[in-house]
């Protein structure tokens, strides 16, 4: 069996981290929406204090999965959490408990930080994620609604 294991994003890992982001756009209809170039992800994934966190999932030499994070702060549980941004093993790897094990190494790294939560988003057409999610025993947080300014509406907010 081919070796399997997690490590964070280095320096070298752009063209691979750009490639697992890619399939993650196209696999969520989002490629118009698809604006990563190895020169961001150099820049807010990989420098010395990076605006994201990534972490690879490789069986052998090919990379599996990836999964992008940042910290977040929960102020009425006076602690920190995780935001997990991305979460994607592709297709000829699912099955095997990859993206199970991308998920552990995230909450062994939150539960070391003492975070109250790791919380994500998930389109409500993904029947298989949401189905994974939930078997592994995340609930969907009922009673509050995502809301988002970007565009127009985010630049004439900003005018005031």
């Amino acid at each position: 069996m081919t070796e399997f294991f997690i490590r964070v994003g280095r320096a070298g890992d752009e063209d691979a981290i750009y490639s697992l982001l890619h399939d993650l756009a196209e696999y969520e209809k989002l490629l118009d929406k698809f604006q990563i170039t190895r020169e961001v992800i150099v820049r807010d994934y990989l420098s010395e204090n990076p605006l994201c966190h990534v972490d690879i999932a490789f069986e052998g030499e090919k990379p599996a999965g990836v999964m992008s994070w940042y910290w977040i702060y929960t102020s009425f549980a006076a602690a920190r959490g995780i935001y997990l941004e991305d979460l994607f093993v592709r297709p000829q790897f699912r099955g095997k408990g990859y993206g199970k094990k991308l998920l552990a190494h995230l909450t062994k790294r939150a539960v070391a930080a003492k975070a109250s939560r790791v919380e994500w988003s998930v389109l409500d057409w993904n029947k298989p994620s949401i189905e994974f999610y939930e078997l592994l025993g995340a609930r969907r947080h009922d009673g509050w609604f995502t809301y988002r300014l970007t565009d127009e509406a985010l630049a004439d907010l900003a005018k005031g």
